[in-house]
């Protein structure tokens, strides 16, 4: 039986409370109002531009960065009417000069004529200057209010990515056991209890993300702006056409219920698949293997599903008017990858401590063996989404990499190197596979670049431009990994580490490659 180190157990304990720190500091530091965002865009002028914005604050000439480009466009409009009202004012001064020095009595008719054409134009340039102004003030205050919203949503989207990335490393360690289930394979089920405790965070971290989806749905935060008010109503200032036909699908009730039917399916299977190998080790026969078997190959076909709705609903959605065909089976790599990399990460941490005895380097070997294999998997679907979306250029398909190069350009394409390059690198040599510290530096990049991907999918849509991993996105990492810590090894110290029934346990045991 395992026992939960006292030094492991304080580490995740100071994790989760620096992680509730973070994240309290976040919501805290979040600007409350207008007056706020204000300040900040202020504050931000002043140390980015210094004299120099000061100076272009004050010119009609140039504006300050802060500005949007409809404001930018806007600004144009005002210099150039501006310019008109002084070409106005010089033309009438010219008409004024002619008319005294004029003797011809119908060039001093005429002057007062065009003296009153100029003032005319200049009274309608000047009222075109004002209506300008106005829209100019306009569009500050719809920057401002948009800011407002990016800001605000940065604690929370934090909270959310951390939150949905570690319970689905669970989920995929999950997926991973049912087919090792269904496969009827020879060599992991030495590592079954290993998987049963990672898969033990999976109902912790259902509750907590799906309480993190109502308050989405209660209008905490600004995560989904599909559930905008009078996104749907015709003649609402929030009203979008695109929107407003998925509304059938994409409405609050029927995507608050269908996460509840996912999450309740994923831990159903998880309880009596656990139930059932327990029962397994004190059976006289193998019914109960048997039973594990159809219930995995059930599970299977409903995850497949699930798993692909689930990816357009909580991460698709984040940007309603973007959809990719590739995108389950991408956000499907992403973490599946992670739970088999944790599998390894955990089995290579109970090895270090004289658990596992029966563990051996092929286990690690094959191990090592998916992290590549699915790296590479998840490479493929990464650049055949972003080749076919970017080659075509259409507008509201390639706008969400536009974004993200633009934008997130050092995440977006660090991502690719922690979850491609490096693992290729390292883990193409058959040897390297069976190195304790390769495999574990290769998987803890591994597991922080494909959050880095979960950052990427999710912050561009939430909070724009205004995305930084600082203490709110470290703060809910660190929450998380200490709960999954917690959770996970208080798990396997509730039954033996080696399932004594298996029919293929023998074989397992002496798995060589």
């Amino acid at each position: 039986m395992y026992t939960f180190s006292s030094k492991l157990k304080t580490l995740s304990i100071v994790l989760m409370i620096l992680g509730i720190l973070g994240i309290g500091y976040g919501f805290l530091n979040a600007p409350k109002n207008t007056a706020d965002v204000e300040k900040i865009l202020k504050d931000e002028e002043a140390h980015h531009g210094g004299g120099h914005h000061e100076a272009a604050a004050e010119s009609t000439h140039e504006m300050p960065k802060v500005l949007s480009a409809e404001e930018h466009h806007a600004a144009a409009q005002h210099e150039e009417a501006t310019h008109e009202v002084a070409e106005a004012a010089k033309d009438t001064a010219s008409v004024k000069l002619l008319d005294t020095i004029s003797v011809d009595s119908t060039k001093v008719a005429v002057a007062p004529v065009e003296e009153e054409h100029h003032a005319e134009a200049k009274t309608a340039h000047a009222e075109e200057h004002h209506l300008t102004a106005a829209e100019e003030k306009a569009h500050h205050e719809e920057h401002v209010n948009h800011v407002l919203h990016q800001l605000q949503n940065k604690p929370w989207s934090a909270l959310y990515v951390a939150c949905i990335f570690v319970m689905l490393i669970s989920l995929g360690a999950l997926a991973f056991y049912a087919i090792q289930q269904v496969a009827q394979a020879g060599w992991s089920p030495v590592l079954f209890r290993v998987m049963q405790g990672i898969t033990a965070y999976l109902p912790v971290g259902s509750v907590i993300f799906f309480v993190l989806l109502v308050l989405c749905g209660l209008h905490y935060n600004h995560i989904f702006v599909w559930m905008a008010d009078g996104v749907t109503e015709k003649g609402h200032e929030n009203y979008d056409k695109l929107v407003a036909a998925k509304s059938g699908y994409l409405n609050f009730p029927f995507w608050i219920i269908r996460a509840a039917i996912f999450l309740i399916g994923w831990n159903l299977y998880r309880y009596f698949s656990r139930k059932n190998c327990l029962a397994q080790d004190e059976s006289s026969d193998n019914s109960f293997y048997k039973k594990n078997f159809n219930i995995s190959a059930m599970f299977l076909v409903f995850f497949i599903v699930t798993e692909s709705i689930m990816s357009w609903d909580w991460i698709m959605s984040v940007d309603p008017h973007w959809f990719s065909t590739l995108f389950g089976w991408y956000v499907f790599a992403s973490f599946f990858v992670s739970g088999i990399t944790t599998i390894a990460l955990v089995t290579l941490y109970l090895k270090s401590k004289g658990y596992l005895e029966h563990v051996n380097n092929s286990h690690i070997h094959d191990l090592a063996k998916f992290m590549f294999g699915i790296s590479v998997f998840w490479t493929y679907l990464w650049f055949s989404q972003f080749m076919l979306i970017w080659y075509a250029d259409i507008p509201e398909e390639v706008t969400y990499f536009w974004t993200r190069i633009e934008l997130y350009n050092l995440p977006f394409f660090g991502a690719v190197v922690m979850n491609f390059v490096f693992p290729i690198l390292i883990l193409i040599n058959s040897d390297f596979k069976r190195l304790t510290w390769i495999v574990v530096m290769a998987g803890i990049v591994i597991l922080f670049g494909h959050y880095v991907d979960f950052f990427n999918m999710i912050m561009p849509g939430t909070v724009g431009d205004r995305w930084f991993i600082g203490i709110p996105e470290i703060g809910s990492l660190c929450f998380f990994i200490g709960l999954f810590l917690l959770v996970v090894f208080t798990a396997l110290t509730k039954a033996p580490l080696l399932p004594k029934r298996n029919p293929f346990i023998e074989e397992s045991k002496h798995f060589h490659y």
